[in-house]
């Protein structure tokens, strides 16, 4: 388990995806601090990580990324974590529209594709 804060190519992420899941990498994005969590069993241990880092629970949004898929379809908005009815977020999805552009916006600049 690492946090992305800098650009990193696509190759590595294959490489966790292949380590753990075959096609897959879970991640936990901090959108107000611009980094990410990854290569972890669950997306809990990553937003533990995470807090340990100083961001903020209401910051933290879970994510799936499938290196292998075209670039439009790659990221999956689906965590246990994103359910918070407090927050308005009621789905284990990312509801807020404004959200999810920060998420698809810190993704591409911490992925090489």
């Amino acid at each position: 388990m690492e946090i992305i804060r800098e650009a990193t190519g696509l190759v590595r992420f294959r490489e966790m995806a292949e380590r753990r899941f075959g096609d897959m990498v879970k991640a936990v994005v901090d959108v107000e601090k611009g980094i990410m969590a990854v290569d972890a069993e669950l997306h809990a241990d990553e937003e533990e990580l995470l807090l340990e880092e100083g961001s903020a629970q209401a910051n933290l949004w879970g994510i799936n990324l499938y290196p292998d898929v075209a670039e439009e379809d790659w990221i999956e908005f689906d965590s246990m974590i994103n359910l918070r009815p407090s927050q308005g977020n009621r789905s284990r999805g990312v509801d807020d529209p404004g959200v999810r552009r920060k998420i698809l916006e810190i993704v591409s600049r911490l992925v090489r594709r």
